[in-house]
């Protein structure tokens, strides 16, 4: 699995601040730090700055599990809808992980200080249901990948999918 970013466009950075008005995920849960590259039709690139601060921390070990990298590959994913959602001029869409299949994970953790970079590649599409190649680097290496399933849906399309329960 390798997902090669050649978009043509050159760098393109979304800051952290800008970054939250894109996705529903807030405060300890926002686990993203910049949007490094994109292309709406086939990737995204992000970096994760580990701290203290992450929802995930573990001080006993002074870093986060390498686990969490899926819910990092999770919310790239959403960044890019929300990137598109925004540019339609609609309100970002709920996302939830369906499968998470094809793991590697070459690290337990990754250490507080480091900067996870992760390439998310979009490889399927099928009505709401998107299909992603991930992995992730800590200084160029690659220590994780996978391949994600997420589901899409507007609130309506979620009420529809969850009975009216909520």
């Amino acid at each position: 699995m390798q997902c090669q970013f050649n978009f043509g466009e050159g760098i393109i950075v979304i800051e952290k601040e800008e970054l939250q008005t894109l996705i529903p995920h807030k405060g300890k849960m926002f686990l993203l730090s910049r949007v490094i590259e994109y292309d709406l039709a086939h990737g995204i690139r992000v970096e994760y700055d580990i701290t203290e601060q992450c929802l995930f921390y573990d001080s006993a070990v002074e870093g986060v599990p390498s686990w969490a990298g899926f819910e990092i590959m999770a919310q790239a994913v959403s960044v890019l809808s929300g990137i598109r959602d925004r540019e339609r001029g609609e309100k970002p869409n709920m996302g939830f992980i369906l499968s998470i299949q094809s793991v590697r994970m070459e690290i337990p953790l990754f250490k507080n200080g480091s900067t996870v970079e992760v390439r998310m590649k979009k490889i399927d599409c099928t009505d709401m249901i998107y299909t992603f190649e991930g992995e992730a680097f800590l200084e160029g290496r690659k220590v994780m990948e996978g391949r994600l399933m997420v589901m899409e849906a507007s609130g309506e399309q979620f009420k529809k999918l969850a009975g009216e329960q909520i």
